[in-house]
């Protein structure tokens, strides 16, 4: 069993990198902001089975791949990179509007909000080198079961990011709102 320190240590861990932005951050938010509450919500089940996907890859041996076939954990960074220089892009280009200013979007249907949202949090970096790379340096061989150890890291690091975002996700349009009331901070913004 992973011990109380560890557990401790890897909620800390896991807490900063739900609180730095990202991907799964900025994918909630303009949801959050255009759709509402619920697509939101939606949007972050689809996140949360992004880190079961995760979770469940480490548990069976995704670090032992990735070690072995280094172009497969490159590929994945890669289109992570490539995603995030996208959603840069789109964010600054000539006549991008601010992420939170107010614009008018397509609504979409649920079963996309959701498969965007595991999307996005598949080809996010920042959670590939949790998994693969930070995760076994919290597990400990000789405490028993490495599966156990990562299903437990994992649960721990779920229940962080679901609780995060999640007020994230309930706390986007007030905070939208209230930018968008303060055009020079919409400026500073930009």
């Amino acid at each position: 069993m992973v011990s109380f320190g560890t557990l401790l240590a890897f909620s800390l861990v896991s807490l900063g990198m739900v609180c730095s932005p990202g991907p799964n951050m900025i994918y909630l938010i303009s949801r959050s902001i255009t759709q509402g509450r619920l697509a939101g919500i939606i949007s972050l089940l689809g996140v949360m089975l992004g880190f079961l996907v995760y979770i469940f890859a480490t548990m069976f041996g995704l670090t032992v791949l990735f070690t072995a076939v280094p172009f497969l954990f490159e590929t994945v960074k890669l289109a992570g990179a490539a995603y995030l220089l996208w959603l840069a892009w789109n964010a600054i280009k000539p006549g991008a509007a601010s992420i939170l200013s107010p614009r008018i979007l397509s609504i979409d249907p649920p079963k996309k909000l959701f498969l965007m949202g595991f999307m996005t949090n598949l080809l996010n970096p920042k959670i590939a080198i949790l998994y693969v790379s930070l995760l076994p340096q919290f597990e400990d061989p000789s405490r028993g079961s490495l599966f156990i150890q990562s299903a437990s890291l994992g649960l721990i690091q779920i229940t962080v990011s679901f609780t995060v975002n999640l007020l994230i996700v309930l706390a986007a349009s007030r905070v939208a709102a209230w930018f968008g009331t303060r055009p020079t901070w919409l400026r500073v913004q930009r």
